[in-house]
């Protein structure tokens, strides 16, 4: 009994030390898979810096449609390069092109009724105007021979004819005047053409129909997204079937509303834009003088930037989806620094980056 419970002894003994042992054994640190961004300057300023493509002014060019409406076809892809005015997308316009197209005819039958106007008198008309002269002329000799007739009938014996008679004779042959009179008028006036009165109106109408038309028109082209600049897609955020509006479309994951496409510059060349706390803005380095440096997130690749401008406002630092109603405390001064894209490093416009600048 003894010998067993010196054997187990020893036993616990041993598995004591080795446990002990193994315990005191330390993993060798890993090393770090991208060495952190470092300041290369002595009295760098550090801020936090934005990819976007290339422009004079502003940011990416975001595109708005200026009609609401449901997007009936995309005519692009990311990432495809775009020309100036080339389609983008279009926008169901079936309710204005209706109302378009009933302008036109409005305004191309008020044009075709002024034509009428302007061609007046018609021939056929005027003939018909000759025409009851002529008629009025006959009447009126038949009226005057039958007038003389009873005229010299009473001449000769008062008796032959009654004075009712002869009344009646001579009336007839008055109205026989009065309607040759009436119907020279209206002759004359058929071959006077149309009232310049009437012609000044029609032509008024037409030119208010024409406006009606145009501003139809230029509201109809506006149902088709076109490419404002030449650039390349960045994104395209809504699909076939979704409704935009002039704020643009709305996005389900952050409830936010945003552009219908994004164009970014097609040069070779990307813009950082990096906004420097308002606390740190009077460390500033003189424009002339200031040196950037871009550390990419993720890798250890550090990037030169050159200087470009600075806006000269200090606006609140927007970092969430939606900045209408985001409220900050902090204020930033936007400056842009130019980069050339480099072969070995792939770059996107949106990508978050670290910025040092120096003097």
């Amino acid at each position: 009994m003894r010998k067993i419970v010196f054997t187990l002894s020893i036993i616990g003994f041993l598995a004591a030390c080795t446990v002990a042992y193994l315990s005191g054994i330390t993993e060798p640190t890993l090393p770090p898979a991208f060495n952190p961004a470092t300041n290369p300057y002595p009295n760098g300023i550090y801020a936090e810096g934005i990819v976007e493509s290339e422009q004079t002014s502003g940011e990416n060019i975001n595109v708005y449609p200026e009609v609401p409406g449901t997007i009936t076809k995309i005519l692009v892809s990311e990432g495809q390069a775009v020309k100036k005015g080339d389609v983008l997308a279009l926008l169901d316009d079936s309710i204005q092109r209706a109302a378009t197209e009933q302008l036109q005819s409005q305004a191309q039958a008020a044009s075709t009724l002024l034509d009428e106007l302007k061609a007046q008198p018609r021939k056929e008309n005027l003939d018909v105007a000759e025409s009851q002269v002529a008629a009025a002329e006959a009447g009126l000799k038949t009226a005057r021979d039958e007038l003389d007739k009873q005229q010299a009938a009473y001449s000769l014996n008062p008796r032959s004819i009654s004075k009712d008679a002869l009344d009646t004779a001579a009336n007839a042959f008055a109205t026989a005047q009065a309607n040759l009179e009436v119907a020279r008028k209206q002759r004359d006036l058929t071959k006077a053409g149309a009232w310049s009165y009437d012609i000044e109106n029609q032509r008024k109408q037409y030119d208010a129909l024409t406006k009606s038309y145009l501003s139809a028109s230029a509201l109809l082209a506006k149902y088709t997204l076109r490419a404002p600049e030449d650039g390349v897609v960045l994104a395209i955020n809504p699909t076939v079937g979704s409704f935009v509006s002039t704020q643009g479309s709305y996005d389900t994951y952050t409830q936010a509303m945003t552009p219908v496409l994004v164009l970014g510059s097609p040069h070779a060349r990307l813009n950082v834009r990096c906004y420097v706390d308002e606390i740190l803005v009077p460390r500033l380095p003189d424009p002339a003088k200031m040196q950037a440096q871009m550390s990419v997130r993720g890798s250890s690749v550090k990037i030169p930037l050159k200087y470009v401008r600075m806006q000269p406002f200090v606006s609140p630092k927007i970092e969430l989806s939606d900045q209408r109603l985001e409220r900050v405390d902090v204020r930033v001064l936007p400056i842009i620094f130019r980069l050339d894209r480099p072969k070995d490093v792939t770059l996107y416009p949106g990508l978050l980056v670290d910025i040092y600048i120096g003097g």
